[in-house]
């Protein structure tokens, strides 16, 4: 379905974008092969994008993308038995990791902003996704102005937090805002019910409900909290480096394995929207 779309949207639709130029050298590349190791952040709970899986092993939409990304750059180096050393993280640890040079690549469910661009570079985009709220069913909240008197947990330091909080502001509604270190944390008092709505990207949301005690208490309330638009961080001042990354996101996109990728992780969820189709192709890079 991907495939089809993207091949009737290249032929009615110009491309207008650019890439910046190949450097001769690259830091990160470099240091890469000189330790013949590469340093990739990842989430530990963050189903389905970024998780921890079968053998303790990273796994997710993200982490196959990802490890697309690391064939790629391990060609670059010329090591095809690249080392990989997955760092765990939240999402403010992951991108210090990057910002600090001890992680190559983030690889997880993290949205691009220009805030975050002051510290980091980002790849292409990997996915779009909407902030919502996960409820009880059944629950007295059924669209944002409904959170007047409640309390909203919300994982700390993300996306969701400020624009969550920027709605409230907005809407002038009198919630109280309980931000948690994890968003199981964030569904375990939901459960429990010490709060009446978790704040987080839509499919993550979903992911959570499955791993509920019950999933079939818990409901989704429909109204988009905002749009999340996914990228993995990278070190800044390295045109060469995003290249190689941005490579390898452009062969997954046109060479079809996109299609596997996303209905192994994603495809309960039926097929990919019309937009998403249209943000696999407009981030592919032409040759």
């Amino acid at each position: 379905m991907i495939k089809t779309l993207l091949a009737v949207l290249i032929v009615t639709t110009t491309l207008i974008g650019g890439t910046a130029t190949a450097q001769t050298g690259s830091a990160t590349l470099t240091r890469i092969k000189s330790a013949k190791v590469i340093n990739v952040a990842y989430s530990p709970d963050s189903l389905p994008f970024s998780f921890v899986g079968a053998n303790n092993e990273p796994s997710g939409y993200s982490i196959d993308l990802c490890k697309r990304v690391i064939a790629q750059i391990a060609r670059a180096v010329g090591d095809t038995n690249l080392k990989v050393n997955w760092m765990a993280g939240s999402v403010s640890e992951r991108l210090q990791m990057v910002a600090k040079g001890r992680a190559d690549l983030e690889c997880a469910n993290t949205t691009q902003t220009q805030s975050r661009l002051a510290n980091v570079d980002f790849s292409n985009l990997i996915f779009i996704d909407g902030g919502g709220l996960l409820v009880k069913a059944g629950s007295p909240v059924n669209q944002f102005t409904d959170l007047a008197g409640k309390r909203v947990a919300v994982l700390k330091g993300t996306t969701t937090e400020a624009r969550l909080n920027d709605m409230l502001r907005l809407l002038q509604i009198g919630a109280t805002v309980v931000t948690v270190a994890d968003a199981n944390a964030g569904l375990a008092m939901l459960e429990a019910g010490n709060v009446d709505a978790y704040a987080g990207d839509k499919v993550k949301l979903v992911g959570l409900a499955v791993q509920a005690k019950e999933p079939a208490k818990l409901a989704l309330v429909a109204e988009d909290l905002s749009i999340e638009p996914y990228a993995m961080a990278l070190p800044r001042n390295d045109s060469a480096f995003r290249l190689e990354v941005n490579k390898a996101l452009t062969q997954v996109y046109m060479g079809g394995d996109i299609e596997q990728i996303f209905a192994q992780w994603l495809g309960k969820l039926g097929r990919p929207t019309g937009l998403l189709a249209a943000m696999f192709l407009l981030n592919s890079i032409p040759n």
